[in-house]
């Protein structure tokens, strides 16, 4: 194997070369990015970058010298457009084709979007520094979606002086991914703070005045921010032969086919810990599956399965939240520590019969470490909840406040 393409110039593609220089492969080693940026890391566009904490200078991935030190054939500004299975060949936008012995696909995603035009989306530094210059006190800033990436463009807006509207369509916002109670807990600080939530609402358009709504609402703005979610980028891999369903599809291994592999947020995976199909769109998710799909490309016949506990943070005014393991699809949420109401404490999510997740908010990290083991050693339910906690959420029955719309 003389040639090695890693496709995507971000976290996973980053880390994929990093670490086949480091376990000695000598050859060739393309990296191909559609962006004009050298690697740069993206948690902070929704945070330091976009509250002017940050340069952009300062979201490096690593320095020019040890890029360089990868000795990379480096192809930014130009996207994948095709892949040849069997010539083992990619197409780039610029007309060229690379040839390799071995792929990495780290395409990533792309946001959604509404109709419409004028409406930012929160993706790229070029997104980021576009949206921060629009921010100005007493500006208003309407946020469709009410996620983390949502939630935390919301805060950061509050924080400089914008007056924001954060519409979400469920009932509650998060209570897909963290239950109904814990989103109620996340919900409320924005309202503490003076943002404007409106939920059970749907978003049919951008105008040029602000959104429009499905029941004829019109909702003023200066600035729209959509965070919808993402569409996975692997159109460019269509009639390549390879497997795409919310994803490109890769076994445990993150193989997608014969010296094929994937990462990042493009990956959707079998990860054997859950015994389920992840694709995971987390920064440590993407650094640690880049490691593995290189190292199981270099050496085929010691391949490890990837069968992390996933970890995601997030910054919303003076919370902190972290989380660990699978939290969505979970039977039963209790709170085994701290105090809800004081936005400080920690939950353990149920999935069958064992531990699958814990988030915390406000908590030191090691109080939550402690409980990602339990995760990791698929700790059953009833050994490690205490049977003085009572759950404050499952399938059947919700408790808590009710969340004002």
């Amino acid at each position: 194997m003389r040639r090695i393409l890693v496709v995507g110039a971000s976290a996973a593609g980053l880390a994929a070369a990093e670490t086949l220089r480091r376990e000695g492969y000598d050859g060739t080693l393309t990296l191909v990015g559609d962006e004009p940026h050298t690697p740069y890391d993206r948690p902070p566009l929704s945070k330091q970058i976009l509250a002017g904490e940050w340069q952009p200078e300062r979201l490096g991935l690593c320095t020019p010298a040890d890029l360089s030190a990868l000795d990379l054939d480096l192809r930014l500004g130009s996207a994948a457009t095709g892949l040849d299975l069997a010539g083992r060949t990619v197409q780039l936008a610029d007309g060229t084709r690379v040839p390799y012995d071995g792929l990495i696909v780290a395409t990533g995603v792309r946001p959604r979007k509404l109709p419409g035009e004028g409406a930012h989306v929160l993706r790229t530094l070029d997104d980021a520094v576009a949206l921060r210059d629009r921010l100005k006190p007493g500006r208003r800033l309407v946020v469709v979606g009410a996620g983390f990436l949502g939630a935390e463009a919301a805060a950061v807006a509050r924080g400089l002086g914008c007056a924001v509207t954060l519409l979400e369509p469920a009932p509650v916002p998060l209570a897909h991914a963290v239950g109904e109670r814990v989103g109620r807990v996340l919900s409320q600080a924005h309202l503490d703070h003076g943002v404007d939530l409106h939920t059970g609402v749907t978003v049919t358009g951008a105008t040029e005045d602000g959104v429009q709504l499905a029941d004829g609402e019109e909702i003023e703005a200066d600035e729209i921010l959509v965070a919808i979610g993402s569409v996975p980028n692997t159109e460019w891999l269509a009639g390549s032969g390879l497997s795409i369903g919310d994803g490109l599809l890769c076994d445990t291994y993150c193989a997608a086919a014969p010296f094929v592999y994937a990462a990042g947020d493009v990956a959707r995976w079998h990860n054997p810990l859950f015994d389920t199909s992840m694709r995971i769109e987390h920064r440590t998710n993407a650094a640690e599956q880049g490691m593995t799909a290189a190292r199981n490309l270099l050496r085929p016949q010691a391949r490890k399965p990837f069968a992390p506990v996933p970890y995601f943070w997030s910054d919303q005014y003076d919370m902190k939240i972290q989380a660990f393991g699978q939290l969505r699809g979970h039977d039963e949420v209790a709170v085994v520590d701290g105090d809800p109401a004081a936005r400080r404490f920690v939950a353990l999510y149920r999935s069958g019969e064992r531990i699958t997740g814990t988030l915390a908010v406000g908590m030191p990290p090691k109080v939550i470490r402690q409980w990602r083991q339990a995760v990791a050693t698929r700790t059953p339910w009833r050994e490690a909840v205490p049977g003085t906690v009572t759950a404050v959420e499952t399938k059947e029955v919700v408790s808590g406040g009710t969340l004002p719309s």
